[in-house]
């Protein structure tokens, strides 16, 4: 497993994967709930991620708007189905929970969409800062309201 550690006009960020796909994503940020441990295995590796990198960059820069990453999220196979219909939101528009719950055919699973939303280990690039109330209010984000906000209003056109 390999890790990679920069800075971006976001947030510092750290990404972890392999051969397979980037697993997890982490912008350190002051209110993000999760902490990242980095285990004794990894190997730090920029240039594994040079990529990514590059495009995470230009993306907190406003300048780029779909992701070219090879993805590898772990978790159950339901938080996998939402991760998937999340990465189908259009950049620079919204989706409410309700929404993502019809779109995996599971109407009444809203709440369980927002658990799978908020254990999300790639945000950003699978972007559930895209998913908001269904009353049009930013709710819950793992980075913080604040955070949320501002990526909202990076995707925005000029």
């Amino acid at each position: 497993m390999y890790y990679a550690q920069f800075k971006t006009d976001l947030c510092p960020i750290t990404l972890v994967g392999d051969e397979q796909g980037l697993q997890r994503l982490y912008c350190h940020v002051v209110d993000n709930k999760y902490d990242l441990i980095l285990e004794d295995d990894w190997q730090q590796n920029n240039d594994f991620f040079a990529d990514v990198i590059a495009q995470l960059q230009v993306y907190a820069k406003g300048e780029l708007s779909q992701f070219e990453v090879k993805l590898n999220p772990q978790g159950t196979d339901f938080q996998k189905q939402v991760w998937k219909a999340l990465v189908t939101i259009p950049f620079g528009e919204t989706r409410s929970y309700q929404a993502i719950a019809q779109q995996i055919n599971n109407p009444k699973a809203v709440r369980a969409v927002g658990a799978a939303n908020g254990r999300n280990p790639i945000p950003i690039i699978v972007p559930c800062h895209r998913v908001i109330g269904a009353d049009g209010k930013l709710t819950g984000f793992a980075m913080g309201l604040e955070m949320k906000q501002q990526m909202l209003k990076l995707e925005q056109p000029a």
